[in-house]
């Protein structure tokens, strides 16, 4: 049976090593990029309450790997520190080779000290955790202990600060792992004492289901009348479900300064009207729609063209689209490859039975397409425009045509307004060579 976290912390514990393992976070993924090791940063708070020495290092494979070691964290030092505990955090249960490489390393170095993996793969897939990382033991879920700390920020050259004003949810998705990870519904009332930075990001999975959520939000608009922040955003989408019953809280929200609002839409497309109601509610709240977005899970029950067809009514709302690759939560790697031209199959990542890598694929690309033509007000997506393949003069000419006029003369001008098949083919490739 796991011991708790508490447990492992002995009288002679002086010191402890805290370990990010070298995960591949996106360069241009924008919730990736505010990724903290929180997990880590809150235990670093705890464990020096208890006046024992921590150290905060990423783990990386290739120490030349540059701009990877984006929070400025230290790189592993063999004659650097001398841990009585090895603290891994973990992630995605798919990135669960990184832990087992970063757990290996540590048991190399330091062979006599106890490693520890936790984290959400760690919590989700305790016991392949366990014998896949061959760590000396798993700490589930979250440490009661450390989470009414502030997190130790001093140990990261960040700007921003993470919050959560819940943990767990009041939902259950089947496509959704929070509640096993965090099984209790808790939530806060207040959370201006915990504000440190002028930046905050809110982890919550379902903030706004919070009881309190309007006292939390009045206190942000405060603070920010104080000058005491400058910018909010919440990583998760908002129930869309709660704002149709109390449209008052996206007034607030807008109030606080909160930029980039989310909502979801798991459902089909018949769901449509209430997904419009929720984007109506943000408008009116003074929300432009290109600031919205949708968030859509793919590669899951609802096929491509359900998807497509979501898509574009999406863009007759004028919002964008946060789309999100399902994984299953017991999937334990994931290979995909998108610069893989020759295809990949199921042996490479997970592709449901209603999904095709193709689809999979296409899908990815008609949202970043899409998400081009909201932001830049513009009828057409073309690659041979973006990558200035096109004579200046004519790209100029072409920019400011409609679709039906700069189809005529740009071979891969794709338009977000219509479905597309997965199919489809998207340009005549005759007519495109005269430009490469």
């Amino acid at each position: 049976m796991a011991m708790l976290f508490e447990d492992w912390i002995k009288k002679d514990t002086k010191s402890v090593l805290l370990v990010e393992p070298d995960f591949p976070i996106p360069k241009k993924s924008r919730n990736h990029e505010n990724f903290l090791p929180i997990g880590l940063l809150k235990l670093a708070s705890y464990l020096r309450s208890k006046k024992i020495e921590v150290k905060l290092v990423r783990h990386e494979n290739d120490s030349e790997k540059g701009d990877s070691n984006k929070l400025n964290l230290p790189i592993t030092s063999k004659n650097d520190f001398k841990p009585d505990l090895i603290c891994v955090t973990s992630i995605f249960t798919y990135w669960s080779k990184y832990v087992a490489e970063a757990v290996s390393y540590y048991k190399t170095l330091y062979p006599k000290v106890p490693v520890l993996v936790g984290g959400i793969y760690a919590s989700l897939l305790p016991q392949h955790c366990k014998e896949y990382t061959k760590c000396d033991d798993v700490i589930y879920g979250t440490v009661d202990a450390a989470e009414e700390l502030i997190p130790a920020y001093d140990l990261v050259n960040v700007d921003y600060q993470i919050i959560h004003t819940t943990r767990g949810c009041i939902r259950r998705c089947g496509c959704c792992g929070v509640y096993e990870i965090e099984p209790e519904w808790t939530y806060k009332k207040s959370i201006k004492n915990e504000i440190v930075k002028k930046k905050i990001i809110f982890y919550d999975n379902n903030l706004i289901a919070n009881p309190f959520i309007k006292n939390i939000l009045n206190e942000l608009i405060e603070l920010k009348k104080k000058r005491k922040i400058r910018y909010i955003e919440s990583q998760s989408g908002f129930d869309g479900r709660i704002l149709i019953k109390k449209p008052g809280i996206a007034l607030l929200l807008k109030q606080t300064g909160l930029k980039n609002p989310k909502i979801a839409w798991d459902g089909p497309i018949t769901d449509a009207k209430n997904i419009a109601k929720q984007i109506n509610i943000l408008n009116d709240a003074g929300y432009n729609a290109k600031e919205i977005s949708v968030f859509m899970l793919y590669n899951h029950d609802l096929d491509y063209e359900e998807m497509d067809e979501k898509r574009v009514k999406c863009f007759e709302w004028g919002v964008q689209i946060t789309d999100c690759r399902f994984r299953p939560l017991n999937s334990t790697f994931d290979n995909y490859n998108p610069n893989k031209r020759k295809g990949q199959t199921n042996k490479d990542y997970y592709i449901h039975p209603n999904w095709t890598d193709h689809g999979i694929r296409k899908f990815r690309r008609n949202i970043r397409r899409h998400n081009i033509c909201i932001r830049h007000d513009i009828e057409f997506h073309s690659s041979l425009l973006e990558r200035k393949k096109i004579p200046i003069k004519k790209a100029q000419e072409y920019r400011r045509a409609t679709f039906e006029i700069a189809v005529e003369h740009i071979p891969d001008a794709w338009t977000p307004e219509v479905f597309h098949e997965v199919d489809e083919i998207e340009y005549d490739r005759s007519r495109f060579k005269k430009y490469t």
